[in-house]
């Protein structure tokens, strides 16, 4: 690194200037504008000579971890301050924005060694210190302290060297400052609307989605037994005049204050961070594109009438009205942020790329082959689950919604099956399988379907596996509340496989499919990406903030796995699941989608969402003591598992490497206190309405620990990237994943069915007409363009933003394994998509299952960006 070679060169001069009583250091500073992309000493330093005068502007004081203050025995000697000095490169730093001072410290032998460092910013505007480095401390040599924090001015600031200490291993003068800091962190005796420079986690209910005041509420998540949820970070915003239980949200017009919603600063410190450009993006989106979109759609047929209308999307062939709304926006939002987005008028409304799903065949997607692997290897490959019995029970309550067991026969599925298996047979060598959503819709469908625009089915996909090991769709079950009323069960319909070309029956089976494939795609923006990582992540950042020190090891091993999480949640309930946002718009629960959710986290397990207990527990793979894993698969083509149980298995050893260090024994965890509270606050508030579950682990051992520290970075790294960085690809082409289907399926009589059975383009516009309409399609795919892409500065499974993150030999040594084996897994899933037997890591697509490839850089180091379809980000980031 450059500072180290600046160190090297420095070390005579060091060595001298501790004789002198004086320690020489640098700190690197960030521009206090991350959207300002001027040079960092023309924004912050414009005044550096005055700030080197007069101003004291950016000044240090070390904190002595040895010499006590004579006037507080308990905390460490506290010197001079010491102030920036002249640039010490000129050269470009790693990152943009960034520039490195000297700084000359008053300190010897009489101060002991130095622990920590109080910083104060006089100075007009905030900046961004990422670390101030001591060069040729004795007994020490080199102490970096790590802050990455924004300094506000007149706000004393204290940041500890990157040594890492359990509670009760922490140097005596400095446990005070370690209580105070968190003291400061948790802000327990705080009230009203939290600033921007707040430093503030605390805990809140999801109560504002909705806004009583403009008739349009929603209820409130979390407090209750009927409707819990993972607590937020607490905003502080007034309750609104409607409903007191209810916050106010920020006006749509106030467009800076709605991006700046509060999250404590820190939590998004990054220098054009994505999640900066997807603020301003999101509100792009809502503020002009969908204004544009729905100009555009009044002014022509509100649907698509044929494929190529569809493939038009990616050619630009929709162009831009004059729209007002367009060139008010550019007034408010920095151009560089909304040019990509917003084009002038007359130009293309959207460069939409290809998706990958249709880049080498338009027309795989439809087959059988494809539809049943996307269940194995595509956005949402973690439902499917392994059929146990046949007929397939219900699990809903049969006084409430009557009988809703399957309809689907065994004559109905018994010609699909191959080598002459009966059901029971095919079920005994474990070769059925079920992608089930009739439980999980049933109970919501009344309400949904009386949602304009929307008719859907709960469904059941029975699945064969094949002896080559794809899977063979057998058949589709398709229902509805009984007409009667939900007390007398469901009205069902079996559909069954059906070549395309082999008329009305090849049609039916086209849209049986769609109807499945739309209950799949909502669980998965729903469930399996929004709940199931973004959402139940949210307490533990706040817990680990809240009760953990950051020079706690367990702090230190979690927090990149936090980064930006609180961030993209605040904007996420700003823009896209709050009522009327993009989600209710664009995905068929609508209204109803985040309660629904709700419901669901009743039977959300942390112990269960593990890889390998997720996959025992769904039935696709059976305990075997063996193998490295602890289990079998029972499908051995299964991308996502196979992939994922690798990277598990890597992140499980690094874990188990690193806490060994700080955690010799049970005795040392049982001893830990601050643990012991963090442990406490995660399962009593942060999951608070979950906290009588019996489920949740003791954490009296290391093994516990362990264990669920594996857990939580595999949601927040691999299992986030398997669910969210494939939807573009797979989803940007709406009829391979529709989000919505807004007809019954046609009946013999029916215009609709003597369209299918004329077949070509007829049948066509009925599926398109059916699915996703054009205004949806063209607000989804928008929106998840951007979800699905990488950042420029992205930090990946692996990696760390900063180098000198501890100063731990043994935690160093243990990481560089864990990355290096990340780098064989790299190689592992290359040769595996190159093998012709594995047909499930291609398939008729010919799209390669890179989703769990753990960086994104090619083998000469260069990151690809964008919609590259791979790469495991640390942390649930967008």
């Amino acid at each position: 690194m450059l500072l180290h070679g600046l160190v090297d060169r420095l070390t005579g001069k060091n060595k001298e200037a501790w004789k002198e009583g004086k320690i020489r250091g640098t700190a690197v500073l960030v521009k206090s504008d991350v959207l300002d992309l001027g040079d960092f000493h023309a924004s912050l330093l414009d005044g550096v000579h005055k700030i080197l005068g007069k101003d004291d502007g950016v000044s240090f004081r070390l904190v002595s971890a040895t010499a006590p203050d004579p006037q507080n025995g308990s905390r460490g000697k506290v010197g001079k301050p010491a102030h920036l000095e002249e640039m010490v490169v000129t050269m470009k730093s790693t990152a943009a924005g960034e520039s490195v001072f000297k700084v000359t410290f008053e300190w010897d032998e009489s101060q002991g060694v130095p622990g920590a460092v109080i910083v104060r910013n006089t100075y007009r505007s905030e900046y961004l210190l990422k670390t101030l480095t001591l060069h040729g401390v004795p007994g020490k040599g080199t102490v970096v302290f790590v802050a990455n924090s924004w300094i506000y001015p007149n706000v004393d600031r204290l940041f500890f060297a990157n040594d890492t200490y359990l509670p009760s291993k922490m140097p005596a003068l400095l446990v005070q400052y370690r209580q105070d800091e968190l003291n400061n962190l948790r802000g327990d005796d705080t009230t009203g609307e939290y600033k921007e420079a707040d430093r503030v986690y605390r805990y809140d209910y999801y109560n504002d989605l909705g806004e009583p005041d403009n008739d349009n509420p929603r209820p409130v998540l979390g407090g209750t037994q009927e409707l819990p949820y993972p607590r937020r970070c607490r905003t502080g915003r007034p309750p609104t005049e409607t409903d007191p239980r209810s916050e106010s949200r920020i006006p749509k017009y106030k467009i800076k204050e709605a991006l700046n919603i509060y999250v404590p600063r820190d939590e998004r410190f990054g220098h054009l961070k994505l999640s900066d450009f997807l603020g301003y993006s999101l509100k792009a989106i809502t503020e002009a594109i969908l204004p544009i979109i729905r100009t555009y759609v009044d002014s022509t047929p509100k649907e698509f009438d044929s494929f190529q209308d569809i493939y038009n999307l990616y050619d630009g062939l929709l162009k831009v009205p004059d729209n007002q709304h367009l060139k008010e926006l550019k007034n408010k939002i920095p151009l560089q942020f909304i040019k990509s987005l917003l084009p002038v008028a007359g130009d293309d409304l959207l460069n939409l790329p290809l998706p990958h799903v249709i880049k080498s065949d338009k027309y795989a997607w439809r087959s059988d082959e494809e539809f049943a692997r996307e269940m194995l290897a595509g956005v949402n490959p973690v439902c499917i689950r392994r059929l146990t019995e046949f007929p397939v029970k219900s699990t809903l309550d049969p006084s409430v919604y009557g009988d809703q067991s399957s309809t689907i026969t065994e004559d109905q599925i018994q010609l699909n099956l191959e080598d002459g298996l009966t059901v029971r047979q095919a079920m005994d060598k474990k070769r059925l399988f079920i992608l089930d959503h009739h439980d999980n819709f049933m109970p919501f469908l009344d309400r949904i379907n009386k949602l304009e625009g929307n008719y859907i089915y709960a469904s059941r996909t029975l699945l064969f596996l094949k002896a080559d090991g794809t899977l063979k769709p057998l058949a589709i079950e398709l229902s509805q509340p009984h007409p009667d009323g939900i007390q007398h069960g469901a009205k069902s319909t079996v559909y069954l496989p059906a070549d395309i070309n082999s008329g009305v029956d090849g049609q039916i089976w086209q849209l049986a499919k769609a109807y499945a494939s739309v209950d799949d795609s909502a669980w998965h923006q729903l469930i399996s990406h929004w709940l199931n990582t973004h959402a139940v992540i949210e307490p533990f950042v706040i817990a680990t903030n809240r009760q953990l020190s950051v020079v706690h090891p367990v702090h230190k091993l979690l927090s990149p796995h936090y980064r930006d999480t609180l961030n993209i949640n605040a904007l996420a309930r700003t823009t896209l699941i709050n009522a009327g946002g993009v989600f209710e718009l664009t995905v068929f629960p609508g209204q109803y989608a985040l309660e629904m959710s709700a419901v669901v986290y009743k039977n959300w397990k942390l112990t269960e969402q593990g890889l390998p207990d997720d996959l025992v527990k769904r039935g696709m793979a059976v305990p075997d003591e063996s193998s490295p894993y602890g289990i079998r698969l029972l499908i051995k083509d299964y991308p996502y598992a196979v992939d994922g149980l690798v990277i598990w298995w890597a992140i499980e050893r690094w874990v188990n490497e690193y806490l060994a260090i700080y955690y010799p024994n049970d005795g040392v965890l049982r001893a830990d206190k601050e643990l012991e509270e963090w442990w406490k606050e995660v399962r009593e508030v942060g999951h608070g309405d979950l906290k009588d579950a019996d489920w949740w682990p003791k954490m009296v051992t290391v093994q516990e620990l362990a264990k669920t520290c594996t857990t939580i970075i595999w949601v927040a790294s691999a299992l986030h990237a398997a669910v969210n960085f494939g939807q573009y690809p797979y989803a940007g082409y709406l009829p391979n994943r529709p989000t919505v289907s807004r007809r019954p399926m046609p009946k013999e009589g029916d215009e609709e069915y003597e369209q299918l059975k004329e077949g070509g383009e007829a049948a066509d516009m009925v599926f398109i007409h059916t699915i996703t309409s054009q205004f949806q399609t063209i607000l989804g795919i928008t929106l998840i363009e951007i979800l699905s892409k990488h950042s420029s500065d992205e930090v990946y499974l692996g990696q760390r933003d900063t180098p000198e993150w501890t100063s731990d030999a043994k935690a160093l040594e243990a990481f560089k394994r864990f990355g290096s084996r990340l780098v064989e897994i790299e190689k592992r899933i290359l040769d595996m998509n190159k093998d012709p037997a594995l047909k499930n890591r291609n398939g008729p697509v010919k799209m390669p299952y890179m989703l769990l490839y753990p960086n994104t850089s090619d083998a000469n180091g260069e990151k690809a960006l964008g919609l590259t379809a791979m790469g495991i980000p640390n942390s649930v980031s967008i």
